[in-house]
């Protein structure tokens, strides 16, 4: 239980200190080139989501991201992840979203800085890498790791059936 509080805690804590960076160093220089015309550091305040999509709809944008919220916390604790790759891809999408939303509320937008200008990629941020990691992760699980579970689940029940069958 302490893991559903330790992890999202440290992606939020993470993500702000990198954000906290970036509006008090980054923002003043605009953009630092690591690899010149491949990657750069730049300073940018993004009023929607994921691609800019839904650009100043901070309102409609903190709702949604309550409600899924309520939505992943309440998976976590009802246990719907059978093990510890699940819980933590629920952890870490808690954890992005968390570090977005505070953005939201304080700003009125998000801050990103993570720029590859080589493919022309939007630029994001820690808690975007998180979200992405931790989505990531979940479509592992519930495609692949979960009926894998289901299948062991099954198996020992008929295992156990046998065996009280031939107990009788």
């Amino acid at each position: 239980m302490l893991l559903n509080i330790l992890i999202p805690l440290v992606c939020i804590v993470l993500d702000q200190a990198v954000k906290y960076w970036a509006a008090t160093d980054l923002q003043a220089i605009g953009s630092i080139p690591l690899w010149k015309g491949v990657f750069h550091l730049t300073y940018c305040e993004n009023t929607g989501a994921a691609f800019s999509m839904f650009t100043g709809q901070r309102w409609m944008l903190l709702a949604v991201t309550l409600i899924l919220l309520a939505g992943l916390l309440w998976a976590l604790c009802k246990g719907w992840m059978q093990n510890a790759f699940g819980r933590l891809s629920l952890q870490l999408i808690i954890g992005g979203a968390i570090g977005n939303m505070i953005d939201r509320i304080l700003l009125g937008y998000v801050v990103d800085m993570f720029d590859f200008c080589l493919i022309d990629f939007p630029v994001f941020n820690v808690a975007d890498i998180f979200l992405c990691v931790g989505v990531g992760m979940m479509m592992l699980y519930i495609l692949v790791m979960e009926p894998r579970i289901e299948k062991a689940k099954k198996e020992a029940a008929e295992d156990g059936d046998r065996l009280s069958d031939s107990d009788a």
